[in-house]
């Protein structure tokens, strides 16, 4: 039920509340932006465990002996190559190449799919494919039946008492006596879960895995540990006008023999080379890039921030094919002031083994 600003709320909004934590509106809905701090929350994710309420993101439901067929129609990567039990990143396209959306699918048996999308997109993309539905397919929205949690950080297992498996992979499991679906995925490059559990237990389920040690996060750390791995954020560095070539994307895009929406687009962008690419620089000088910010070859700042782990302005953006190089420098107008960049190799940050 939206707030009288018109804003969506998850099933753990009293908890956020309850914990101090900062609430921000960010794509229709009041989410936590920050509980301790966006710093030591990152931290807590690169060095530990963290937890996001990432309940607001929409659940799509699949099913019919044509499920497969009318996906395979739609979506960039090849359903072949995934299982019952298995996931699969994928990107939902238009005519142009451009995409509409990043998204999981999930593989629940032959004749059923569920695909997590993203919020601001829930209800375009439950459109999108919904007006392109088969007979013998069955599409469903069912963002109001679950609640999401993801815990992130290379303690994240230990901390919940599980056992290893293959990344993008799910499996039903529990915590602590909470039923949920354990899936093998994240958003911040570390190991980690992303527990989806009914709606009406989320909040429980919140309460035990902070008992275990595990740090609440908002949405500020989201962004930052996002970035330091390069993972697009839809509607900053992908977006409809956006080709997946350009943005570095076409290992998702299973081009050889299929024919989804926009396919023939991209294997043209392909073939001919992108005019821009989407690259990660750091910057050179002392300053923090955001979105928007004119990059004086050409193109702009998709994404910006300060870097926890670097201490160190860190970004992506649309620059000349030409230019995307490690070591080729970039200049970045920051508030009126020419600031110089390096291009680096995707991700920014990697975790050191020791």
């Amino acid at each position: 039920m939206p707030t009288e600003a018109g804003l969506h709320r998850t099933p753990l909004y009293e908890h956020h509340v309850e914990l101090g934590a900062r609430m921000v509106p960010f794509a229709g809905w009041e989410m936590p932006v920050q509980y301790e701090g966006v710093i030591p929350e990152h931290l807590a994710v690169r060095r530990d465990a963290g937890a996001f309420d990432v309940s607001h993101m929409g659940e799509i439901d699949v099913e019919g002996p044509r499920a497969r067929e009318l996906l395979d129609s739609l979506l960039s990567n090849d359903l072949g190559r995934i299982d019952t039990g298995q996931a699969q990143y994928t990107l939902l396209t238009n005519e142009r190449g451009g995409i509409v959306d990043d998204l999981i699918v999930y593989q629940l048996d032959p004749c059923r799919f569920f695909l997590i999308v993203n919020a601001s997109n829930a209800d375009a993309d439950f459109d999108w494919i919904r007006e392109r539905e088969l007979r013998g397919s069955d599409v469903r929205d069912v963002s109001d039946e679950y609640g999401l949690i993801a815990v992130q950080g290379p303690r994240s297992l230990e901390r919940l008492g599980l056992e290893e498996a293959p990344a993008f992979t799910f499996a039903e499991g529990e915590i602590d006596g909470i039923a949920c679906m354990v899936n093998r995925t994240g958003y911040t490059g570390e190991k980690g879960v992303e527990l989806m559990v009914m709606a009406d237990e989320a909040g429980e389920l919140w309460e035990r895995v902070l008992a275990r040690g595990v740090k609440p996060c908002g949405l500020g750390a989201r962004d930052t540990l996002r970035l330091e791995v390069c993972y697009p954020l839809h509607g900053n560095d992908i977006t409809p006008d956006t080709d997946a070539i350009s943005a570095g994307l076409g290992w998702v895009c299973a081009l050889d023999g299929r024919d989804f929406t926009g396919a023939d687009e991209l294997r043209r962008i392909k073939e001919q080379g992108p005019e821009q690419r989407l690259a990660a620089f750091v910057m050179e000088e002392k300053a923090i890039p955001r979105q928007g910010m004119p990059i004086a070859e050409g193109g702009e700042v998709t994404s910006g921030t300060h870097s926890p782990m670097l201490d160190r302005g860190i970004g992506m953006g649309y620059v000349p094919a030409e230019l995307v190089q490690p070591g080729e420098e970039i200049t970045i107008d920051v508030r009126g002031k020419p600031r110089t960049a390096k291009i680096v190799p995707k991700p920014i940050y990697k975790r050191e083994e020791h």
